[in-house]
């Protein structure tokens, strides 16, 4: 543990003890070792030692070191105030190290993982010639065993000692992020203080996932050098973990002392291997008969869609998907609150989820935006495709929205150009796919997350290209005439069916879906099950044929 120390003699012993860099208090070294480094008073995460980590995370007896032998060079023949061979001589004096990355593969609770983990007392974790080696080694041998690749980061940057060889390591580790993609091997990058420079511009911020520890700085340039170059103070939290996963740039902050669990719990759903089988469920729950279903006013049926009392994403992911773990962020500085997705085990088998987070009360429905999908949210969401295409996961929507936000910001972020790509993306997905329409389903921006192999729909649910009221002031020229206008598209269930603009309707517990939350999602997930189950057997070639043909037939009625 890094840290600053001072020591007594307390009756004939050594007490050793620690000033806590966060708040500053004196505290007794064992005590804050016990708590993996944690400050016990304020909660400061100090830096560990690539061994504390190794340990921390891999299951005892389970290490196996991954070692290289590595000729020292000095390409530049560079000298400050100390000659560069000198300087790394004292770091691993200093240390025990051989480099500023240590690497190994073992088990994270039973699930196999390679790591490559980095030190930061050694040159600053600085990113030259050996540490790329290591690294990129490191992942071949995740590539070869194809097993999860975890990244833990402390790093300065680029070593300046090494010049623009140094550089070359970040389209090293980069190149190679790439390879482990094609494979579909899943990269995991577990950010720690600090994170800057090169290390941040490559391997690091390229993962699948990306989680930090909370007040871990990450950044291409630090703050001093930003404020001189701006020449104004920076914002309270710039660049920390918290600062970063509000702007959605990375997927999770968790405290040290649940790094090894929820890293667990991703390995246990992504590492899940799943062999398609033919159908052994007969019953899924839906009718795909329109005459099978009662006529129902248009009108009332819109009514029931937008009942703030139906159970919306965040109220069947709890019921339907053990392990579930969230991810955040669309990566370009956004995170959208109207969008819950994240991989989860249905039955046991992975899915990547997608859903419309709605809320029930007056602050949820605020939070969210009352469901509607900002580009922020669709380009989310096509992260979230695109993690499932690479893993082999079957991807499920949940749909409950009055439509994409409008507005100034959604306009200038390119609101029509993250539905139209979310639309092509979906619609190309080699892996199974299933939407479920839940609420409403408003216009384009319920299609950005329905263009799926199969759609469904609960019974007591709507979807539409325009909300009754927008039809109703548009073409009747008065919005008060939303329910002559809901029965003229014909938004119901039982007439969607009949159009097979959906495949099927999932039925209601009675009194809708907002009496029963628990029955709705005994229903869903009944449903989900065969349907995956039938979808999976499919070849793909033969899937994605099924889906293009499914769009392609719709013309006029």
């Amino acid at each position: 543990m890094s840290s600053q120390t001072a020591e007594r003699a307390t009756g004939g012993e050594t007490a050793r003890w620690l000033r806590c860099a966060g708040c500053g208090t004196v505290l007794y070294a064992r005590r804050v070792e016990r708590e993996l480094g944690v400050c016990p008073d304020c909660g400061h995460h100090h830096r560990l030692a690539a061994a504390e980590r190794i340990r921390g995370l891999l299951d005892e007896g389970s290490v196996v070191p991954i070692e290289a032998d590595l000729v020292d060079a000095d390409p530049l023949d560079f000298t400050d105030r100390v000659a560069y061979p000198d300087r790394r001589a004292a770091a691993r004096a200093a240390t025990g190290l051989r480099e500023a990355v240590v690497c190994a593969r073992g088990t994270v609770d039973g699930h196999p993982a390679v790591l490559a983990v980095m030190d930061f007392r050694f040159l600053g974790g600085s990113l030259g010639g050996a540490v790329g080696e290591l690294i990129t080694r490191a992942g071949e041998e995740a590539l070869r065993r194809r097993e999860p690749f975890v990244i833990v980061s402390a790093s300065g940057g680029a070593r300046m000692q090494e010049g623009p060889l140094s550089l070359m390591q970040m389209a090293k580790t980069s190149q190679l992020i790439g390879r482990l993609d094609a494979a579909g091997v899943l990269v995991v990058s577990i950010v720690t203080d600090p994170t800057f420079g090169g290390v941040a511009a490559s391997y690091v911020t390229l993962a699948d996932v990306i989680i930090a520890e909370p007040g871990a700085r990450l950044g291409f340039a630090g703050p001093r050098v930003i404020e001189q170059t701006i020449n104004r103070p920076l914002p309270p939290g710039f660049q920390t973990a918290e600062f970063l996963m509000a702007h959605g740039l990375i997927d999770a902050v968790h405290p040290r002392a649940e790094l090894r669990a929820r890293l667990a719990s991703l390995l246990a759903v992504t590492g899940k291997a799943v062999t398609p089988k033919p159908s052994t469920v007969d019953f899924d729950g839906v009718v795909r008969d329109p005459g099978a279903l009662p006529e129902v006013d248009p009108w009332a049926a819109v009514r029931d869609a937008r009942d703030i009392a139906r159970p919306t994403a965040a109220d069947y992911l709890g019921r339907l998907c053990s392990d579930f773990v969230e991810l955040r962020g669309d990566r370009l500085g956004k995170d959208c609150p109207a969008i819950l997705g994240g991989l989860g085990l249905l039955d046991g088998e992975p899915v990547v989820v997608i859903g419309v987070r709605k809320g029930h009360t007056a602050a949820e429905l605020t939070s969210a935006d009352f469901g509607m999908t900002s580009p922020a949210g669709y380009r989310k969401a096509a992260r979230l495709m695109r993690l499932a295409e690479k893993l082999g996961i079957p991807v499920v929507t949940l749909i409950d929205t009055p439509g994409a936000a409008p507005g100034i910001e959604a306009e200038e972020h390119g609101q029509a150009y993250a539905i139209s790509e979310s639309i092509r993306l979906m619609a190309g997905l080699g892996v199974p796919t299933v939407a479920v329409i839940t609420g409403e389903g408003g216009s384009g921006g319920a299609l950005a997350l329905a263009t799926a192999d199969e759609v469904l729909i609960f019974g007591g649910a709507v979807y539409s290209v325009i909300s009754a009221e927008g039809c109703a002031a548009i073409l009747f020229g008065d919005a008060a005439k939303a329910p002559v206008a809901a029965r003229a598209m014909r938004v119901d269930a039982r007439q969607l069916l009949g159009l097979g603009i959906v495949d099927g309707v999932i039925p209601e517990p009675d009194g809708g879906t907002q009496a029963d939350h628990a029955a709705a999602a005994r229903s869903l997930r009944t449903a989900l099950t065969a349907v995956l189950r039938r979808l999976r057997a499919l070849d793909p070639d033969v899937r994605s044929r099924r889906r293009y043909e499914r769009f392609r037939a719709f013309a006029d009625h």
